[in-house]
């Protein structure tokens, strides 16, 4: 396949570029979230259908188990000062061991830098990155803090850090927008926003149908990073916390056909099928030369061009498939990314 007479190569960064009118970036969602539009893949077939999310059941394959994430967003997005009165923003990204901390502070800071936020808090930058990044200890006063209390200041304290594309601040409805119905476990930068469609009376249907289990993988601000080499291999995959428990373990071993509610699942339930790990860090990155083996079938936003997520779809369709079906989403004019429409593979 050629595209302004290039030659495609599933393995070259560039071939997974694409042009997205800006009106079609979504930077609120619709309401109510069923209503959302649903583009559906049928690979058996070849076909596109184009649908809304209230009609899923209808497209859903038989004998089926879903699977969805139950992370919770964190207000992980605070501003603050130095020492010297320059002010700083802050945004959390993971917890390390030892109670030490992953963030992207914008605002130079080197090493021994202090920083001081509202209620009390502050941070001590022990660490700074080759790639930007810094590790820093967290304090409320003297005492040093451990995850749990300090996602209680952050929550308190911070905002929610919508994805960098939808060029706005938070509003005081994206604390509801933003997180999915089921969300649980504190510790994702980004919501699994494949989710964000679902209704109270969607989820009920689809549970009274079909198995349906959660497993947990936090996102982090990794997976808005680009890809920056041009071959694929060669970029340095991040890595994000994931838990899978004994229940959801159970029904992964014994699932005739997975549905992977959104790309964040798929990669906890291919990196369980190839390691047999139900928690630690997953660093999976798959691509048309590293395929699904265990998700059948998936259910997803469309995502940014050259990203780590457009390459997740090419390995399930291919890359000629892939780019097909995004160019058949821009002419009908869906709305793109984290609060925009979906696509279903099946």
């Amino acid at each position: 396949m050629k595209k302004n007479n290039i030659e495609l190569d599933p393995l070259k960064t560039s071939s997974y570029d694409y042009e997205l009118p800006k009106e079609l970036i979504a930077t609120h969602p619709v309401h109510p979230a069923d209503s959302a539009r649903l583009l559906v893949y049928n690979r058996a077939e070849d076909k596109i259908t184009h649908t809304t999310f209230k009609n899923l059941m209808q497209f859903l394959p038989e004998n089926i188990s879903v699977f969805l994430n139950d992370t919770k967003v964190i207000k992980a997005r605070i501003f603050g000062t130095k020492e010297s009165g320059g002010k700083i923003e802050l945004l959390f990204n993971k917890p390390l061991f030892m109670d030490r901390y992953l963030v992207m502070i914008r605002g130079k800071v080197k090493e021994g830098t202090k920083l001081f936020f509202d209620k009390n808090l502050n941070a001590e930058v022990i660490e700074v990155n080759d790639d930007g990044s810094r590790i820093v200890n967290f304090y409320k006063g003297d005492e040093k803090l451990d995850f749990l209390t300090l996602v209680e200041i952050l929550n308190e304290i911070g905002h929610l850090p919508l994805p960098p594309y939808m060029n706005r601040e938070d509003e005081e409805k994206d604390n509801q927008d933003y997180q999915t119905l089921f969300a649980k476990n504190y510790g994702a930068v980004a919501a699994p926003t494949a989710s964000l469609h679902f209704t109270d009376e969607l989820l009920e249907k689809i549970h009274n149908k079909f198995p349906v289990n959660f497993l947990t993988l936090h996102v982090g601000a990794g997976t808005f990073k680009p890809v920056d080499s041009e071959d694929i291999l060669e970029h340095p995959m991040h890595s994000e916390y994931f838990e899978i428990g004994i229940e959801a373990k159970a029904a992964l071993d014994k699932a005739q056909k997975v549905l992977a509610v959104g790309t964040t699942v798929t990669r906890t339930v291919e990196y369980y099928a190839r390691t047999n790990m139900i928690q630690g860090e997953c660093d999976l990155f798959l691509n048309p030369a590293n395929k699904p083996i265990k998700v059948d079938h998936l259910l997803t936003n469309f995502h940014l061009p050259k990203s780590t997520l457009i390459m997740l779809i090419a390995s399930f369709v291919g890359l000629e498939k892939t780019l097909e079906i995004y160019n058949e989403a821009i002419k009908e004019e869906y709305r793109f990314y984290s609060y925009g429409d979906g696509m279903l593979i099946i």
